[in-house]
């Protein structure tokens, strides 16, 4: 069990069978990321999924999708593949959730997914190097908040993990990129979110991309929002951005053909460690989401 399990629940569970927990009104959605962030190693476990988990979790991501009331199917589904689910009502907002949260069995460090059930699913929030692109998951579990009918992606493994492996921006064999494309395939716009050093890109504080994706109405208006709130906004589409374009991105590669958006966000240490600029960026994306 992990700390992030830990954190939501001292009840253990047998492997591969439902592992859901009562309706907590006391579980914070934010005290699980942070926790499951801070457990993060590069010397930790990771695998990717096999062929039967990789199907069994696009069974599962359609089925959150076209059949959202039904719980107990998608509990068993997750199950298989080592994640437990916790249901309560998030503090910050007020609204319904459910968190799928991998124990980290058998190197199954497959992070956390959590759904705001408060309405249709609508877009993906992607954070998939925590840990290593500091903060991002907090800009990212800000934005799920601002958004009812959001699902919040985190990774669960350390980019380095396993030589690499775990980088799962960058791994179309990932458990991480299976869900987030097969969401894609359903229509959800992608806002995947990434963390730069200051120093490798002089003066900016964001850069907007869709990867190798086509540029995106989505993606313009989040450029413009971010650049109307003062922050200095490099658009991958209009010139280079210090090689922070994402086009080697696997789930932005995945989507070019796709009808979802997809949005390749790149956020300045400078922004990212200051609480004041992360709440900024979370409200800028969520108003030009929303469009």
């Amino acid at each position: 069990m992990t700390a992030a399990t830990a954190a939501a629940t001292a009840t253990g569970w047998g492997r591969d069978e439902p592992k859901t927990q009562p309706a907590r009104a006391d579980l914070d959605p934010a005290q699980v990321v942070d926790e499951l962030t801070a457990g993060l190693s590069r010397t930790g476990p990771y695998r990717d999924p096999d062929a039967d988990e990789r199907s069994r979790a696009r069974r599962a991501a359609r089925l959150l999708i076209d059949h959202p009331d039904d719980r107990a199917r998608q509990e068993e589904l997750f199950a298989g593949l080592g994640f437990g689910a916790w249901h309560g009502t998030d503090p910050a907002t007020g609204r319904p959730f459910t968190i799928f949260l991998a124990d980290g069995s058998d190197e199954r460090t497959w992070g956390a997914l959590v759904l705001d059930r408060s309405a249709g699913a609508r877009q993906v929030v992607q954070v998939p190097h925590p840990s290593f692109d500091l903060d991002t998951e907090k800009v990212g579990l800000a934005l799920h908040r601002r958004l009812p009918g959001s699902v919040l992606l985190v990774a669960g493994a350390h980019r380095e993990a396993a030589g690499g492996a775990a980088d799962v921006a960058h791994n179309g064999d990932s458990l991480f990129h299976t869900l987030a494309v097969e969401f894609a395939r359903r229509g959800l716009d992608q806002v995947q979110l990434h963390g730069f050093a200051d120093r490798n890109l002089e003066g900016a504080d964001a850069v907007v991309s869709t990867g190798s994706a086509p540029r995106s109405q989505v993606a313009g208006r989040i450029a413009e929002g971010l650049s109307r709130s003062g922050l200095n906004t490099c658009r991958a589409w209009s010139r280079k951005c210090g090689q922070l374009e994402g086009t080697r991105n696997a789930q932005g590669r995945a989507s070019a053909g796709l009808d979802s958006a997809f949005v390749h966000l790149e956020l300045s240490w400078s922004v990212r460690r200051d609480a004041v600029g992360r709440d900024l960026v979370a409200q800028v994306l969520a108003e030009r989401l929303r469009g």
